[in-house]
């Protein structure tokens, strides 16, 4: 479940842009567009070179959804970590540390593009 009260830390497999809940197209802005999608067993975040929506499937049927959004603007600083050699499951992992003392940990893992999100997310603290 994605809950970001307890700066949980996700356990993420990357997804074709096609396994993307279709509703989360919606909420894109003019410009946005799809860096990485990661799902959990339910569960999916997306980052796009705006923000980080995440997307918590509730219920037992699995229709009722909370959209939640994490804009690259309001973070102050992050750190991204590497895999590393010839570890038998590669994985990344993501910290965002929000202005208001807020802190996502995400972990990848497979095949993960930290360094494009890494490079995305400089843009805008960096601003």
């Amino acid at each position: 479940m994605v809950n970001f009260s307890n700066n949980a830390v996700f356990n993420l497999s990357p997804i074709r842009e096609d396994q993307i809940q279709e509703t989360v197209k919606n909420l894109f802005v003019n410009g946005e567009n799809i860096i990485g999608a990661y799902k959990t067993v339910r569960d999916q975040v997306i980052f796009t070179n705006k923000r980080i929506i995440t997307i918590d499937v509730q219920g037992i049927t699995g229709k009722r959804k909370d959209f939640s959004t994490l804009p690259y603007s309001k973070i102050q600083y992050f750190s991204v970590q590497t895999p590393g050699f010839a570890e038998l499951v590669a994985d990344c992992e993501m910290e965002l540390f929000f202005t208001n003392g807020f802190v996502a940990k995400f972990e990848f893992k497979g095949n993960c593009n930290i360094i494009e999100l890494g490079k995305i997310i400089s843009e805008y603290v960096l601003e």
